[in-house]
C-alpha cells in the first residue's frame, strides 16, 4: 500500500537540486497502485506532475498539486527475431539501466544516449537524444494511463508525434498522460552511428579495433563525463537549451557574418545552429551569479553550485536568451520543463 505525504520536499528528486515542495506526494511501484491512486477522487481534480528522475524540470516554486513518483522497474524481452529484438521497460527504470541491458547483450540502437540520466518514462516525453541519435530512432511503442479516466492506451511511434525534443505529451497531452513502460526494438546485426561529436576520436584515443555496442557507449560515457558536471556532485539537467533550427537563408546570413559558427545541416532548407557556440560566443561560458551558473565547460548546461533557487536559474536563462536574440537573431528555447 503505498502512502500520500503532504507537504513533501523535492530536493532530493530533481537533479538541479532546488528547494520546492509538493502538496501531495506519491511514490508508485506498480500499475495497480497508479491505478488506485489515478482513481481516487479526492485526488483526481488536484493538478498533477509526474516525476521521472527528476533530470529534466527545474522547480521556480512549490508545486500546488500531487507529484507522483514512478518506481515501476522491470524490464523484458517480448519479441524477438533474427535481425530484431524488442524490450519493454518500465516507465520507473533508470535510462541508463536499460542502454547498458541492451549494450550486455550487443543489441544496437540506444549505445549513443548513455550516461543519459533520467528514467524510461521521460525519454519519450523529451524524445530524447544524443550525438546524432534519438531515442524515437529505436521506439516501438508505449503504454500509457489517462489521468482523468484511468483509461489504459498504446501509443505507436506516428501517435507520439515525435520532433526535436518534442512529442505529443509536451503539447495536446502534456499532464494529462502517464506513461507506464515503453518498447525498443533493437538490431542483432550493428550499425554504429561513430560519425557525431568526438566518437570516433574517443574511440581512437580509447585504442578500440573492433567497435562493439559496448566500445560506443563507454565512448560516450567518457565524452560526457569531460564535459559535463555529474548532478550527485553539481546540480544540473544537461544541456538547458534546446539547438535552434534556421532556414538556410538565416544561416547563410549567420555565417558570412560568424566564420566560426557551428551548424549542421537538419534538411535541404535548414541548419540547425549550436547553441552551445552561440552562448559560448558571447562569453557566458563560466560565468556565475551566486549559485547559479554556465558550467566552465559546455556553455549549454546551467549548473546550481549549491543553493541557487529556481527563479535564480531561470532568471539567468533569461539573461542568455536576450543576450543570444540581440546578438543574432536567434531565439533559443528551453529544452528543461519550467514548473
Amino acid at each position: 500500500m503505498f502512502e500520500i505525504k503532504k507537504y513533501h520536499p523535492l530536493k532530493s528528486l530533481n537533479t538541479f537540486g532546488v528547494e520546492a515542495t509538493a502538496k501531495y506526494f506519491a511514490e508508485l511501484t506498480c500499475r495497480d497502485e497508479i491505478l488506485e491512486f489515478i482513481n481516487n477522487p479526492e485526488y483526481q481534480h488536484l493538478p498533477k506532475l509526474i516525476l521521472n528522475g527528476g533530470s529534466n524540470i527545474l522547480f521556480t516554486g512549490d508545486f500546488d498539486g500531487v507529484v507522483m513518483k514512478l518506481n515501476t522497474g522491470h524490464m523484458k524481452v517480448v519479441k524477438e527475431d533474427n535481425d530484431n529484438v524488442w524490450v519493454e521497460a518500465g516507465a520507473g527504470v533508470k535510462w541508463d539501466d536499460l542502454v547498458n541491458f541492451c549494450a550486455d547483450n550487443d543489441w544496437a540502437g540506444l549505445e549513443n544516449l548513455s550516461m543519459i540520466p533520467g528514467n524510461v518514462g521521460a525519454a519519450p516525453v523529451q524524445n530524447i537524444g544524443a550525438y546524432g541519435v534519438e531515442q524515437k530512432d529505436c521506439f516501438c511503442r508505449l503504454q500509457a494511463v489517462e489521468l482523468a479516466t484511468g483509461k489504459e492506451l498504446e501509443f505507436s511511434k506516428h501517435a507520439c508525434l515525435f520532433g526535436y525534443r518534442n512529442s505529443i505529451f509536451k503539447h495536446e497531452l502534456k499532464g494529462k498522460m502517464l506513461i507506464l513502460s515503453v518498447t525498443y526494438r533493437l538490431s542483432k546485426n550493428s550499425k554504429f552511428n561513430t560519425q557525431y561529436g568526438t566518437i570516433k576520436q574517443e574511440l581512437e584515443k580509447m585504442d578500440v579495433r573492433h567497435i562493439t555496442v559496448k566500445s560506443i557507449g563507454e565512448a560516450v560515457r567518457r565524452i560526457r563525463r569531460a564535459k559535463l558536471p555529474m548532478p550527485e556532485e553539481v546540480g544540473n539537467a544537461g544541456s538547458f537549451f534546446k539547438n535552434p533550427v534556421v532556414d538556410k537563408h538565416k544561416y547563410y546570413i549567420l555565417s558570412n557574418d560568424h566564420p566560426g559558427l557551428v551548424a549542421h545541416p537538419v534538411d535541404k532548407t535548414h541548419y540547425k545552429i549550436s547553441a552551445a557556440w552561440l552562448i559560448d560566443s558571447l562569453g557566458w561560458k563560466g560565468k556565475q551569479r551566486g549559485d547559479a551558473g554556465v558550467w566552465h565547460a559546455h556553455a549549454l548546461v546551467l549548473v546550481n553550485y549549491g543553493n541557487a533557487t529556481g527563479k535564480q536559474i531561470i532568471n539567468l536563462a533569461d539573461d542568455i536568451r536576450r543576450s543570444v536574440f540581440n546578438a543574432y537573431g536567434i531565439e533559443l528555447d528551453p529544452e528543461v520543463v519550467i514548473v
